[in-house]
């Protein structure tokens, strides 16, 4: 690729665009309070990346962990939306590839109507918000959108990335280190989305690379 003009570039939600932790933490409590069952919240949210599934097996037996991600997405708006901020950085990366002309989309693990309430909530403009794809599967929608680039903060972002062909940078703003997320195979890693919009400028060829 000889100029990168205008690029669509693919975002992770949780970790990479918003803090989740304090809203995941709630939401889980109020999962717990209301069937009973223990959730070690604070040790779930360090865990955070992978499909809800994933970790409600933790704490509930198989045949029980559909209908209990049903629960906790039924309860999700009410408990886990507002305490949720922006990662610093977060608006200002997506605003950044809006004005180089580019489009900004989101593709996340998360089920997509709370993906668009969190964004919605913070005043974060996507051009699309895609849900319910983790790890390889981020493939499809970046394919779909000819993403070329996808800023995420787990080694199965940098996967997906690299799936659908994409440039894969990490932020280690999530439950992954810069060593592991540069051996899962990340192009470039940032310590947060504040060093995005020069990392952007370099990579579009407007301005001195940005140091990865």
């Amino acid at each position: 690729m000889s100029s990168h003009s205008a690029p669509t570039v693919g975002f992770d939600l949780d970790m990479t665009l918003i803090d989740s932790r304090p809203g995941i933490k709630a939401a889980y409590e109020a999962l717990s309070a209301r069937t009973g069952t223990y959730i070690d919240s604070d040790l779930a949210i360090t865990r955070l990346g992978p499909p809800l599934e994933q970790e409600l097996v933790h704490w509930f037996p198989d045949e029980r962990v559909e209908e209990m991600g049903e629960l906790y997405r039924e309860l999700y708006p009410e408990y886990a939306i507002a305490p949720t901020p922006a990662m610093k950085g977060a608006r200002e990366a997506i605003e950044t590839v809006r004005r180089a002309g580019g489009r900004a989309i989101v593709v996340t693990a998360k089920h997509e109507p709370n993906a668009k309430l969190h964004l919605s909530h913070l005043g974060i403009e996507a051009d699309a918000v895609i849900g319910w794809l983790w790890a390889e599967a981020k493939a499809e929608a970046l394919r779909e959108y000819g993403a070329t680039v996808y800023v995420g903060d787990h080694t199965g972002d940098v996967r997906g990335a690299r799936t659908a062909g994409a440039l894969s940078v990490a932020v280690a703003t999530g439950p992954c280190a810069v060593d592991e997320l540069l051996t899962a195979g990340a192009d470039v890693v940032l310590d947060d989305l504040t060093a995005f919009p020069a990392w952007l400028s370099g990579y579009m060829g407007d301005g001195e690379r940005a140091a990865g």
